[in-house]
Parts: C-alpha cells; structure tokens; sequence
C-alpha cells in the first residue's frame, strides 16, 4: 500500500497505539527551503487515507508518537522549533505547543517508550534536549558532541538511558541520573547518521554511516563491533531493530533502498532481503511494534508505503 505525499517523506512513525495508523513528517524542496506538513495516516483493505496533515513553515526532519496519548504526536522542524500537534483537538488549537530553545534544525525526536512522559529532540546545533508536556521549557540540555546530531534512541529496558549519533564520529551513551555521557563509541570512520537499540539485549545498539555500514555493538564492549553489515551502496540513513526477532535489523539508505539483515549471521550473507521500491533516497522507516512483520517507509520520491515484510511494497 502506497500514499503519494504532497512534499519529500523525512520520517514515517507507526503509532504505538493504533496498528493501522502512521505518521509522516515531509518537507518541500528536500528540505533546503521551503514549508512541511506532517501528515497522519490510516491504512486499510481499501489502501492508505489521509486522516490528517498539520501545516508548518519549515520543513519537518522526524515525527514521534506519544506513548501515554494515543492523540500526540511531535515533530522536528528545520526552524528549530519542535511542534506538538493534539489530534483530537479542533484545527485552530494546533500545534498545542511549540517549543523554540534549539538554535539550529532540529533532526530527531524520541519519545521515552518505558518512562513515557517525556521526549528527547537532537539538533544540529550539537545539542540533545530533555522535554515533558508538562513543562514550558526544556528541563535538560546535553553539550558534548562536537558536530550535528542524527539521532537519539532511548534503551527499551533503563528508562533513564538513552543513546546518540553524531556527525562527531562518535555514538555516546547517557544516563539521566548522571552530570555527563557515560560512553563514547568512536563507532564508525564517518558521520553516524543512525542508532537503535535491541528489544531484546539491552546491551546491543545498531548503528548506521555515511561509510554505507551498519555496525552491531554490544556496549559493554565497545572496542569492536559484533557484526559489520556490508551492502548499502552510499550512506545509512536509518536502522530500526526488530521489535518481534532479537536477530533482525532493518536500514534504508541514500542508495534508494531498504534492507533487513539477520545480524547474529556472522558466517554467510547477513542480507535477508532488500527493497528497491522507492525512486529517491529512502530516509525514513519504521516496523510496527503493533503487527508482526508489518514495516514502513518513506523517502524524497514523496512516497509512504506500508506493507508485510513477506510481499510487495508496490502492491
């Protein structure tokens, strides 16, 4: 199933409430100038319908879903800014809040999927923020990559942790009950544009490059990757790991394509099977945490597909 979106797909975000229901942040002119819209999505027997879609200025690089309100839903946006849209609210009460602290885009968000109040926003002003609804203001900042950052991931079992990947080189690791980051991964040779934990070893973060590698690490180890994951064509956008096999991990690339890999593969090819529907680079994606085997994609041909990982995204 197939959605033809009005700008270039950035993000697509499965609501962790409603198994038919996606998120899609987009942004006119590939993001470089232009407006955004973040649409919402339902899909179905009869295809994918527009439920929704919120207007912004500024071009949107990521959305997330609230995981205590099947209703919220915030974006990152290219003015700094990061909205807050309420779904049940009438047009004229959204977004319900922006928040406007970053000084530069703002390129990932994340919502605390064990804590649940609260959400994390990366920008490329080399700073991560701390935000709940409940507060005005950020209630933390952390200062310590040296370059944009990508991506921030929250570890499915510690609520307090979370991991980033930098333009720096570097994956860092953090703990909210401590003053500093308390790993630092110099993981790849070239900037990390993606990171994920495991749901099942809450140890073992996939992350993604511009050197067209995803690498597993167990952090406990952080000297050498598990596994390298060879076979992208030019960088790694996203990695998303399965939340239904610990074995399965999922990328899409700058390449166009997507690929799902079997990581704990070391002998033999780790590559699963590879997707080459999208006609532009494929930057976003998502596996249903909802319906096993159900994934997501998006990219700059301004296409949202979804579909079972056992048949045709065209389809």
């Amino acid at each position: 199933m197939f959605f033809k979106t009005a700008y270039n797909g950035y993000a697509i975000e499965f609501s962790p409430f409603i198994e038919n229901r996606v998120a899609v942040a987009t942004a006119q002119n590939f993001g470089i100038i232009g407006n955004g819209r973040q649409y919402v999505l339902e899909f179905g027997p009869q295809g994918v319908r527009e439920l929704l879609s919120f207007d912004t200025a500024d071009g949107l690089y990521d959305c997330a879903w609230s995981e205590e309100n099947e209703n919220i839903l915030v974006s990152a946006s290219g003015d700094g800014s990061i909205k807050v849209w309420d779904l049940s609210a009438p047009p004229q009460m959204n977004p319900l809040r922006s928040f406007e602290e970053h000084s530069h885009e703002v390129y990932a968000v994340a919502w605390n999927q064990t804590r649940r109040d609260c959400f994390l926003s990366a920008s490329w002003d080399d700073t991560i923020k701390l935000w709940n609804l409940d507060s005005r203001v950020s209630l933390r900042t952390f200062a310590e990559h040296s370059y944009c950052i990508y991506a921030v991931t929250w570890n499915p079992a510690h609520a307090d942790v979370f991991a980033s990947a930098s333009g720096d080189n570097t994956v860092k690791i953090w703990d909210l009950r401590q003053e500093r980051s308390t790993l630092t991964m110099a993981a790849h040779a070239y900037e990390i544009l993606a990171a994920d934990w495991n749901k099942y070893n809450d140890c073992v973060l996939a992350t993604g490059s511009v050197d067209k590698s995803v690498k597993l690490w167990d952090v406990r180890m952080p000297m050498q990757p598990l596994n390298t994951l060879v076979g992208h064509t030019y960088a790694v956008r996203r990695v998303k790991c399965s939340p239904h096999q610990e074995n399965l991990v999922y990328s899409c690339s700058y390449d166009m394509s997507m690929c799902m890999w079997d990581w704990t593969r070391t002998d033999g090819n780790p590559l699963l099977k590879r997707w080459d529907h999208h006609t532009e680079f494929a930057v976003g994606m998502d596996v249903s945490t909802l319906v096993d085997g159900l994934v997501a994609s998006t990219g700059w041909d301004e296409m949202a597909h979804v579909w079972r990982q056992d048949t045709d995204p065209r389809a």
